[in-house]
């Protein structure tokens, strides 16, 4: 049977709420960034990011917070056909903070949660027949029933020809030997621990610890004699992590000297978090080790990815791309503080974005100015039409992919909400409209802050007016603010689509836009979007396009505004836009709503009416699109 996956991971899968403030106690922390956690699912993404076809085993509850691992896993590409749910128990907590390069307070909220619920009856043959490789960690060692689904899973992996890792993993008070005000304690000595470990380590090819993990699965705090005392019991190859000193793999006898071990090269970075850094080594060793290098890369491939964990905030999120590792390991540290390095963060940024927009379709709804200066328009009244027009895109859309929406917080709250897990791309503006210079909506505050309220699917939106005529003083404003949006975005993990329209304040030729699209990135300001108006010939289109890709040819593209036009009109511009592949769809207003919300608005139509109209010039839109993408891959053929 072929094998469709490369490593299968099992055990413990947790979210973890990571305080939000660093250099303080756990008791004194006033928010939390939640992460996927746990040492499986950590390696599951971990290896997912680096190419690897990954899959994790284990349980999670019947509630929101299986829900978002699950989600999240997918999200990362990891197969989750082992996530089993159970209906009876809770998905795993862990509270955590950041106090200092040594101290990191923790807190396992693990009482017979859901993970700790696999048994042997949960591991599927099939399942662990499709992987070149199992990984198991310590952690379900512990317990009589996971142990079981643990061994299960190895037999099954040696009975299909798999390969099997263990990551030694010793949390203490998870073995019950010490108490939950202890989750920080990485070793207490324990003959029952060693006892335990031991009767399992001859069933790995690979196993991984620390030097205080071998020591509890050795029996002795003497490491080399630990290490013999392993190797006595296993012919693994033995992979000992020793902090800044790196990490030394042994493939047969040990020597006297653990420097005689093969090693791959460190790196010297500033140490921000050290929690999670094993899960990152061990992601970047199995990416190695199952790809068939040699010990030596496997192990800079290993320190590179544990230099990541320790450098960011949270264990999962601070695991590198393929694309990302390879740019490091090729340019090498030029700041210590990685997470303080502006390209390798954009690189970070951009390889690890969750879910495509490859074809783009997106209702734009987030008028404020326009609709309130409508006859019979009120407050509560653009509100409610705002309803309507989601119900026109959940219409529309179908549950299909590549549909979208933009609307506002202030005017359009109700519907904004309302949008939350419909499966739309899902865009919200922060301009105060018609600005120049460009000022910020109230909600949002002139310093960006209030994104940190925003949920974590939205696009952030912001429409400027610049023009390559402006003075200096002009630009300087407008950069400054352009810049506090993009920066919230990136504390606050928002994407940002810019839209620039120069022809509102100026004439416009070939070349403006592209010099504005300059201007932003010598700023410092890399869009993960950009919002183009319609241009009216190929040249304006291909220098856009370029100033685009050849300042970041990771972004997500351009997506093109109507302008009020007329259809006819929009169907020649998305015949030209379609034939450059950085333009991912269009974002339409008025041309869908503009005759209905004035219909509505007088009370010369119902909302059914309003919506089915609407439905319907969104439908044909999107058509008109569809049929200028099909003909310029048809001419392409």
């Amino acid at each position: 049977m072929a094998k469709d996956l490369d490593l299968i991971t099992i055990g413990r899968s947790s979210v973890d709420l990571y305080g939000a403030q660093v250099g303080g106690r756990l008791e004194d922390m006033r928010s939390f960034e939640k992460y996927v956690g746990g040492s499986p699912t950590n390696m599951a993404t971990g290896t997912a990011r680096l190419g690897l076809r990954s899959a994790l085993l284990t349980k999670v509850g019947d509630e929101h917070m299986g829900r978002f691992l699950r989600e999240e896993l997918v999200k990362e590409g990891v197969d989750v056909t082992g996530v089993l749910t159970d209906p009876e128990r809770l998905t795993a907590l862990v509270l955590l903070g950041i106090r200092d390069e040594d101290q990191f307070p923790l807190i396992f909220y693990r009482e017979n949660c859901a993970d700790m619920a696999l048994s042997a009856q949960d591991v599927d043959e099939g399942f662990i027949s499709r992987a070149r490789a199992v990984v198991a960690t310590g952690t379900h060692l512990s317990n009589p029933r996971t142990e079981a689904a643990v061994l299960k899973a190895l037999e099954l992996a040696r009975k299909h020809g798999a390969q099997t890792a263990l990551d030694i993993d010793f949390r203490p008070n998870l073995w019950g030997l010490s108490g939950h005000g202890d989750g920080e304690n990485r070793f207490i000595a324990s003959a029952a621990v060693t006892e335990k470990l031991q009767s399992t380590l001859h069933l790995f090819d690979l196993i991984v610890g620390t030097e205080e993990e071998f020591h509890i699965a050795g029996g002795t705090t003497d490491t080399v004699a630990a290490l013999r005392a392993v190797r006595a019991v296993s012919g693994a190859t033995l992979v000992c992590k020793r902090g800044a000193d790196g990490a030394v793999a042994f493939t047969g006898a040990i020597p006297d000297r653990l420097d005689e071990g093969q090693s791959g090269p460190g790196f010297p970075i500033e140490v921000f978090n050290v929690l999670g850094a094993g899960d990152g080594f061990m992601s970047g060793l199995l990416k190695g080790w199952l790809d068939g290098v040699d010990w030596p890369t496997s192990l800079k491939y290993a320190n590179a990815c544990g230099a990541f964990a320790v450098s960011r905030h949270g264990c999962t999120p601070a695991y590198p791309s393929w694309e990302e590792l390879q740019f490091f390991l090729q340019r090498g540290v030029v700041e210590k503080a990685l997470r303080n390095d502006t390209a390798l963060e954009q690189i970070h940024w951009s390889t690890t974005r969750k879910r495509d927009w490859d074809d783009l379709r997106v209702f734009a709804f987030d008028h404020r100015m326009q609709m309130e200066e409508m006859d019979g328009a009120t407050p509560d009244r653009i509100g409610a039409f705002k309803e309507l027009c989601l119900r026109a895109a959940v219409a529309q859309a179908a549950g299909r992919p590549g549909h979208g929406i933009l609307c506002d917080g202030r005017l359009g709250a109700r519907a904004l909400y309302a949008a939350a897990g419909q499966g739309l791309w899902v865009g919200r503006p922060v301009e105060w409209p018609g600005s120049r210079p460009l000022r910020l909506e109230p909600q949002v505050g002139e310093d960006a802050g209030g994104l940190k309220e925003w949920p974590g699917e939205h696009v952030v939106k912001c429409l400027c007016f610049p023009h390559p005529d402006d003075d200096d003083a002009m630009w300087a404003d407008q950069i400054a603010t352009i810049t506090r949006v993009f920066q919230s975005c990136r504390r606050n993990g928002l994407e940002f689509l810019l839209e620039v329209i120069p022809s509102k304040v100026g004439p416009v030729d070939d070349k403006t836009t592209p010099d504005v699209i300059q201007r932003v990135y010598d700023a410092g300001i890399y869009p993960d979007w950009w919002k183009l108006e319609p241009f009216r010939s190929e040249a304006a289109w291909a220098a856009s396009c370029d100033a685009i890709e050849r300042n970041d040819k990771r972004t997500r593209g351009i997506v093109v505004l109507g302008l009020d036009a007329p259809e006819d009109e929009l169907r020649e511009s998305f015949a030209l836009a379609v034939r450059f592949p950085l333009v991912k769809g269009f974002a339409v207003g008025r041309t869908i709503f503009g005759d209905v919300a004035r219909d509505w608005f007088a009370d010369r139509i119902d909302d059914d009416s309003a919506v089915a109209r609407m439905t319907e010039n969104y439908a044909r839109l999107c058509d008109v699109w569809a049929q200028a993408r099909a003909r310029t891959m048809e001419a392409a053929q």
